[in-house]
């Protein structure tokens, strides 16, 4: 583990609740096991994974006012859903207050909640690691997606997209189109993870 890495853990730690900071270490040690599987630079996403929530334990006021302060645009989903902003307020604070240049650790922070269509493997692995570390237990089908996310990562992201729109349906809950269009891209249109 890098100093830079160290610092950032210590920072994080401090940003959010204990079990949002255990979670992000299962996320950081998942995505960094990811790496290694599909040949990404570990450090790249373990850092990735110790930023990816570091907007989520900020509240909702607090958020809004934030993303109006660094011109970060606020759909009308996420004016309804408002938990979707840390996602971009994430990579906004990755950037300025951790001096993150990296735009796929950036991008990876900005997408792992919703996804998009043609991830880059970083995004894809921030994604995935995400809903499978360890301390996740609540997801049908967990015990599948996290083998698939280790034997065809692309498959994986479709059942990740498939269940959570089938959840978010099942309890009336705002849809970003952001997922719906990832898996659209997915499924209909056969997208892969590249180098997967």
């Amino acid at each position: 583990m890098t100093d830079n890495i160290r610092q950032i853990r210590k920072r994080v730690k401090v940003m959010l609740d204990k079990e949002r900071y255990q979670h992000t270490l299962g996320v950081a040690y998942t995505a960094a096991a990811l790496a290694m599987r599909y040949h990404e630079d570990v450090d790249r996403a373990f850092t990735a994974g110790l930023l990816h929530d570091c907007a989520k334990c900020i509240d909702n006021a607090e958020k809004l006012r934030l993303c109006a302060k660094y011109g970060i645009e606020v759909s009308e989903t996420e004016r309804k859903a408002l938990y979707l902003l840390h996602s971009k307020l994430g990579a906004a604070i990755a950037e300025r207050d951790f001096d993150i240049k990296d735009r796929g650790i950036l991008d990876a922070i900005r997408y792992h909640t919703t996804g998009r269509p043609a991830m880059s493997l970083i995004e894809a692995i921030i994604f995935t690691a995400d809903y499978i570390e360890p301390g996740r237990s609540e997801a049908p089908d967990l015990e599948e997606i996290r083998a698939l996310a280790f034997t065809d990562l692309t498959a994986g992201i479709k059942k990740i997209l498939g269940d959570t729109l089938k959840y978010l349906d099942g309890r009336d809950r705002p849809v970003d189109p952001a997922t719906k269009e990832t898996y659209d891209y997915y499924t209909a249109s056969g997208g892969r993870v590249p180098g997967c």
